[in-house]
């Protein structure tokens, strides 16, 4: 029989998983053993990175965290147990090959691979390649790392790729004309919108090349998560203009109070990484520990009430946008991606 893909949302639709968006990553993990399993989380040393370093550890797990910055990686991972720090940075494409490379030496499997570092709303940065940077840093950067790690994940006989995504995907499709904003006016939402529809197309693609190799990708929306690092360096005009701040730069009490924990925001992730409900399922987006409904205009969202923030573009999940993404990922990278 073969198995079933996510192409054009085939999968996309909830399966009664029993969690929802109050469930914290220790719970979805409950009666999960990860002893003699390896897992690498990018960005594991802040925010729900960290959140998923712990509880994957804590499970048995061996985890190892490449780190852009390894003084602070040290710092806030400092006495958990199971866990190694290694050099890294998704905008230095030679580090991330100097990376894999150690790690393939050491002939070990691979079980998964969670791509959850990420930065949202920058202002216009490039690489040295000319690349911007929320989309060189959010999906080009993971894409290389997943490639140059494919043996070990194979080796593993049942690995699993997680792409830590976003609701943000909804504020651009990919925009295959002008990626880099060469020729349009930048705007941050929009690089870091299509930055995000990239991480859902990229796992849909993945899916469908992995999964005779026994290989599953998903994405998901952690959910509004309080806490985080990850919008330090957005303008707060921005977080006004959708409603969630006033005009002193305070959030909106109702506002905060609807948000998730740090150990919630972490839920999803782990439970992609981890839960045997997923088994025979793949390249679907996910969100509040369970398969995220799609998005085709039925579904009203209103930024001062986070969980209304949900469902998944169609743009987002097309089999000929992932295709074609795939495509331009090897000629933006330089890397050959075979999955097979």
């Amino acid at each position: 029989m073969a198995i079933k893909d996510n192409y054009n949302g085939a999968l996309q639709q909830p399966i009664g998983s029993g969690f929802n968006g109050r469930s914290t990553a220790r719970d979805v993990i409950k009666g999960i053993d990860l002893h003699g399993k390896t897992a690498i989380v990018t960005g594991g040393y802040a925010g729900i990175g960290l959140e998923t370093v712990k509880v994957l550890a804590a499970a048995g797990a061996k985890v190892i965290v490449p780190a852009r910055d390894l003084k602070k990686a040290a710092g806030n991972l400092a006495g958990i147990t199971n866990v190694t720090v290694e050099t890294m940075d998704l905008m230095a494409p030679e580090t991330i090959d100097a990376f894999a490379e150690r790690f393939l030496a050491t002939g070990e499997a691979l079980h998964i691979l969670v791509n959850n570092a990420g930065i949202m709303w920058v202002p216009l940065q490039r690489d040295k390649r000319g690349y911007e940077s929320q989309l060189a840093t959010n999906h080009l950067g993971h894409f290389q790392l997943t490639a140059r790690l494919w043996p070990a994940l194979k080796k593993a006989e049942g690995a699993r790729v997680v792409n830590v995504s976003s609701f943000g995907h909804q504020m651009a499709p990919f925009n295959f004309d002008d990626p880099h904003f060469n020729h349009r006016e930048y705007e941050t939402l929009q690089g870091y919108g299509q930055s995000k529809t990239a991480n859902n197309l990229f796992a849909v693609e993945l899916d469908h090349q992995g999964k005779a190799a026994g290989i599953r990708a998903f994405s998901l929306h952690p959910g509004s998560v309080n806490g985080t690092d990850l919008g330090r360096v957005a303008p707060m005009a921005l977080f006004q203009q959708m409603g969630t701040h006033d005009a002193e730069g305070n959030i909106f009490p109702e506002v905060a109070a609807t948000l998730k924990t740090i150990e919630q925001g972490a839920a999803t992730s782990v439970w992609c990484a981890t839960s045997p409900q997923l088994n025979g399922i793949g390249g679907v987006y996910c969100e509040d520990a369970d398969v995220a409904e799609l998005d085709e205009g039925n579904i009203e969202h209103n930024y001062g009430d986070p969980a209304s923030l949900r469902g998944v573009k169609p743009w987002s999940v097309d089999a000929e946008n992932a295709k074609r993404l795939w495509a331009l990922s090897e000629e933006l990278t330089g890397v050959s991606f075979t999955a097979s």
